[in-house]
């Protein structure tokens, strides 16, 4: 089921608690491009279906990613690219995002989507055990029973 622009918006928004949804999409723009260059395929093009029109648009057309970034380069890519932002406040915004992202897409898609990205994203979508089986626990935390 594709989020209407306005509730993917008013997600992000209380999610990443900002004061306006202007300030929401900034942050979704810079975060879905980023993720784009990370998907392939069918995955990305099955994600993108889950998303309002311009924001789909925006993950199907990513600039292409040299190499797969790990979740903390993924995150002080966003900074770089949100203005004003620190890794601190970009790890809020890239979270505010994806797990609206996450949220949309449904637990079976993202399994798809987690197996195509670096260990470690599971955490940014706010699905820390969605594939801890198949892919190994990260550093730290238990494995789910």
């Amino acid at each position: 089921m594709t989020l209407r622009r306005e509730a993917f918006l008013d997600h992000v928004k209380e999610r990443g608690a900002y004061d306006t949804a202007a300030e929401a999409e900034r942050v979704a723009r810079v975060v879905l491009a980023l993720l784009g260059a990370h998907l392939v395929g069918e995955v990305r093009a099955r994600l993108a279906t889950h998303l309002p029109e311009g924001f789909a648009l925006i993950l199907l057309n990513p600039l292409q990613s040299a190499e797969p970034l790990s979740p903390e380069r993924f995150v002080r890519a966003a900074a770089a690219w949100i203005e004003g932002a620190t890794v601190q406040t970009a790890t809020w915004d890239v979270s505010a995002v994806l797990s609206t992202v996450a949220d949309a897409a449904g637990e079976d898609l993202m399994g798809q989507v987690l197996l195509q990205l670096p260990v470690g994203y599971e955490l940014l979508f706010g699905h820390p055990q969605t594939t801890s089986h198949e892919r190994g626990a990260l550093p730290g935390t238990p494995m789910a029973p």
